[in-house]
């Protein structure tokens, strides 16, 4: 922004003299001020919007096989308390989640507003399927028929099948092993993306980038909402007990 008030500025001079330079000086931070407040409301869109169709799309994937169980619900409210909402917020997502369970609920359209606030960001798709997977697999068990409702969901949001392999390998992760030392080491490849005869140099850079694209700064300045920051900080504790775990393998 401060670019814009000195291009102001300058271009006021040069027009102007000293005093256009004031002139253009004060027009070139009403502009970017101007410019702020837009960027800044596109942004506060686009995190609504995304916890809108998170609530939604895990109320249709639970309704998948005919019925949303206890376990299910108990799921979402475990994610509402985890999320902070107060009970506005709450309201909303029961209802967002309703939405998603009717039978008219237009799955495709609500993909595509996701698609439009994650675009290639695979770090926002996975923390977003994170969630769906999350819900559905409270009861224990995944029915066929959420199975193949969640792969419209992944091939609507363009993921692919490495992308998918990597949020299953967290999520049995730290379902079945929280710590970097229980964590399998097939699973520990898979969350980092890498093959098993990668050399150290391939795991230190694919490790990196990975806690680069998932940094909860970098998440909330491309549309995931300040309430999900706790979830993004799940993931790059996942990432990074993934490649301990393969450190240690290594060393031993």
């Amino acid at each position: 922004m401060l670019i814009v008030v000195l291009l102001g500025a300058f271009i006021g001079l040069l027009v102007g003299g000293p005093l256009g330079l004031l002139i253009g000086g004060g027009l070139g931070y009403w502009l970017a001020a101007r410019l702020r407040r837009s960027m800044l409301g596109r942004l506060a869109a686009s995190q609504e919007q995304f916890l809108e169709s998170t609530f939604a799309i895990m109320g249709c994937l639970c309704k998948a096989d005919g019925q949303v169980t206890e376990d299910e619900l108990e799921a979402s409210r475990r994610l509402w308390d985890r999320l902070r909402l107060n009970e506005t917020q709450r309201a909303k997502a029961r209802a967002d989640f309703t939405r998603g369970k009717a039978a008219d609920f237009d799955l495709e359209a609500e993909l595509a507003r996701v698609r439009q606030i994650v675009g290639t960001q695979p770090a926002l798709r996975q923390v977003f399927l994170q969630v769906q997977l999350a819900a559905i697999a409270a009861d224990g068990r995944l029915h066929p028929a959420e199975h193949e409702m969640l792969m419209r969901v992944v091939r609507g949001l363009g993921c692919s099948e490495a992308e998918i392999a990597q949020i299953e390998a967290m999520l049995r992760g730290a379902a079945e092993a929280p710590d970097a030392t229980g964590t399998s080491l097939a699973d520990a490849y898979r969350v980092l993306g890498v093959e098993e005869d990668a050399s150290d140099a391939e795991l230190k850079r694919a490790y990196r980038r990975l806690m680069s694209q998932n940094h909860p700064d970098k998440l909330a300045a491309k549309g995931l909402p300040e309430s999900m920051r706790e979830v993004a900080q799940q993931r790059t504790s996942e990432i990074g007990n993934a490649y301990e775990r393969i450190r240690k393998a290594r060393a031993a």
